[in-house]
């Protein structure tokens, strides 16, 4: 009898572990943007790659507009193991003791997505992804939004028009000088939070995306929106440390092969998403659209310089000048 049952125990066991060998591995993505942005579309096309490349070993589960975590919950989430997949903005690792992040918040330091890309895509953005090592996070990728515009509820053309306005930031030094540079003062807040602060007045305004600014339906309670371009809004890809070790190597490889032709995907939609976005703005006729003129700009860079020089200490003065090397950045030129 005592043969019988440890044979019986031992099926038992092994039947229980096979079924459990067949249950597919879950990655819980979260996100605190809009189904419909580029991140929101990249997330869901990254989804699909996955599973079908893993042959449905593993199964990706996407969270958008802040539904299981806001702006501040989300990293610590990921810490405790609680989500397995994030894509923060950039100004997310500043909190986290990754301050050089925060480089990517100085304005006007990118021209174009083409400069951008030699950074993000080039040994200066794999060498700060690295540095999340140290935080128990593995950086996989970086994913563009686009450039960012201001909106407020006044026109802001020059430097001084924005005395005396409360706008909102992500939790960024770098953006707090930004703000201060320009004469307003800075609210940070967390993006689920943004557009109920607009209409109530609590916020006078803020810098996004057109994409993020339409389909957070900010346009309904801000009556400019300006297009500045004055700064970049990216996200990192990252997943928990713990969990992407402890994969099998195999998936652990597809799910690389899935973020590669999402990255590709994410980036290739940005630019388009944000035009589709503004041209959306246009037509609703509740902002109206201003379009810096090539003096207005260029008092905009001026006022902003500042925060250049002083922000080196922060983000690490040989990382800005690698940045400047790659882009051809000059502030000596402003």
């Amino acid at each position: 009898m005592k043969l019988y049952a440890f044979v019986a125990t031992f099926i038992t066991a092994c039947l229980s572990f096979a079924a459990y060998a067949d249950q597919p591995i879950i990655i819980k993505f979260s996100h605190v943007v809009a189904v419909d942005t580029p991140k929101g579309k990249a997330a869901v096309y990254f989804k699909r790659l996955a599973e079908e490349k893993t042959k449905g070993r593993v199964r990706v589960e996407v969270y958008p507009n802040s539904q299981l975590y806001k702006d501040k919950e989300e990293l610590e989430a990921l810490q405790l193991g609680s989500v397995q997949m994030l894509a923060p903005s950039l100004a997310k690792f500043g909190p986290l003791g990754a301050k050089e992040f925060e480089v990517f918040d100085l304005p006007y330091l990118f021209d174009d997505y083409a400069a951008l890309h030699r950074v993000t895509e080039g040994a200066i953005g794999q060498g700060l992804l690295k540095k999340l090592d140290s935080k128990g996070i593995v950086g996989l990728a970086f994913w563009d939004n686009g450039f960012k515009q201001m909106s407020a509820n006044k026109p802001l053309h020059m430097p001084a028009d924005f005395r005396g306005l409360k706008l909102r930031i992500q939790s960024s030094k770098v953006l707090d000088a930004q703000m201060r540079a320009l004469g307003a003062t800075p609210q940070v807040m967390a993006f689920s939070e943004v557009y109920q602060a607009l209409q109530t007045g609590v916020v006078d305004g803020t810098e996004n995306p057109a994409s993020n600014f339409y389909t957070q339906k900010m346009h309904e309670v801000q009556k400019y929106l300006i297009l500045s371009d004055h700064g970049y809004l990216g996200y990192a890809v990252i997943v928990n440390k713990q969990f992407w070790e402890e994969l099998p190597p195999d998936i652990r490889a597809q799910l690389q092969d899935a973020m590669k032709d999402a990255t590709r995907y994410a980036n290739a939609i940005a630019a388009v998403e944000n035009s589709t976005a503004l041209e959306a703005v246009r037509k609703s006729g509740k902002t109206q659209v201003i379009v810096l003129m090539p003096e207005e700009k260029k008092a905009w860079k001026k006022a902003l310089i500042k925060v250049h020089q002083d922000s080196g200490s922060r983000v690490g003065k040989d990382l800005l000048q690698s940045i400047y090397k790659e882009t051809g950045f000059n502030p000596a030129k402003l």
